[in-house]
């Protein structure tokens, strides 16, 4: 039986958890340097995630390793070393929306690899972000947020790739999502331990704020942030829930003014006004073609 009341509140729940997920990070850079906060971070989020597989029922052992080997350096290694050290150089809200753009991404990186071409209005989304992107970016005028907008763009970017690998791997055979999440997780975390080691960072101060903050994005905002997307996914259809998450970068420009004062300035609020609404099309037209084809069965 479906509960889509209560999956729209898990959504809601979600949402506020992984937009202040964004500040949480910044917290945490304050008492550990980017590499290091970034290993422990996702090490401490897979063993809570491979927790909840044999508590849910699930299997512990992987399959298809090569795969989720190649996911997991790309989704967890890449993309969450990438968009921690761009919150280190810039805004905590202003990262999150750059990273965001990975549906756009996807969209024009879908073209050349998976053969899905970019169509019809679909072409308005990109472009509205585009000129979101150029609005916050500032390409005229870049000075010290040169470092974080590459960074965060190339978050955006590894995560769109990330999302092309699920694509492909569950087009040659369905995998549960919270087994591959877990298990690429896991394995993302090898090269992210090596290169906490070997770069030259100072060291972790064990502090009760790390040790709170560390809790919180470990247990609460990841794990069980995923369980909330999962059961939000099991009672929803895909666009609706899809739609939701558009609060996230939001939430994280809220809760970052909030916390450290970061106040974006006017080009930047347009820029993020347009990558909301560009994302809003995006997610709107893929509804609307699903409810269409259910329609045509």
């Amino acid at each position: 039986m479906k509960h889509p009341a209560r999956a729209l509140m898990a959504l809601v729940v979600m949402s506020l958890l992984w937009g202040y997920g964004w500040t949480a990070i910044k917290i945490g850079l304050l008492d550990a340097p980017p590499f290091k906060l970034t290993a422990v971070r996702m090490l401490a989020s897979a063993l809570c995630l491979m927790a909840l597989l044999p508590l849910t029922g699930r299997p512990l052992a992987p399959q298809r390793l090569p795969e989720l080997t190649r996911l997991a350096l790309v989704q967890t290694s890449l993309l969450f070393t990438l968009s921690t050290w761009a919150v280190a150089h810039g805004s905590a809200g202003r990262v999150a929306f750059m990273v965001y753009t990975m549906p756009f991404f996807t969209l024009l990186l879908a073209w050349p690899l998976l053969g899905e071409r970019v169509r019809g209005a679909q072409w308005l989304a990109v472009v509205l972000a585009a000129a979101g992107l150029v609005a916050i970016i500032q390409p005229w005028a870049l000075g010290d947020t040169l470092a974080s907008s590459v960074l965060g763009l190339g978050g955006g970017m590894a995560w769109a790739v990330g999302a092309i690998l699920v694509k492909r791997l569950q087009r040659r055979a369905p995998m549960d999502l919270l087994c591959m999440t877990a298990w690429q997780m896991l394995l993302g975390c090898v090269p992210l331990m090596i290169i906490a080691l070997w770069v030259d960072e100072p060291a972790i101060v064990w502090s009760p704020r790390f040790i709170g903050i560390l809790t919180l994005m470990a247990v609460v905002i990841t794990a069980f942030g995923w369980m909330l997307w999962m059961y939000a996914l099991d009672n929803l259809d895909t666009g609706t829930a899809g739609l939701a998450t558009l609060l996230t970068p939001t939430i994280a420009m809220v809760s970052s003014h909030y916390t450290f004062g970061e106040q974006p300035g006017r080009l930047e609020l347009l820029g993020m006004g347009l990558i909301t609404l560009a994302l809003l099309s995006l997610s709107g037209q893929g509804l609307w073609k699903r409810r269409a084809a259910m329609a045509a069965l």
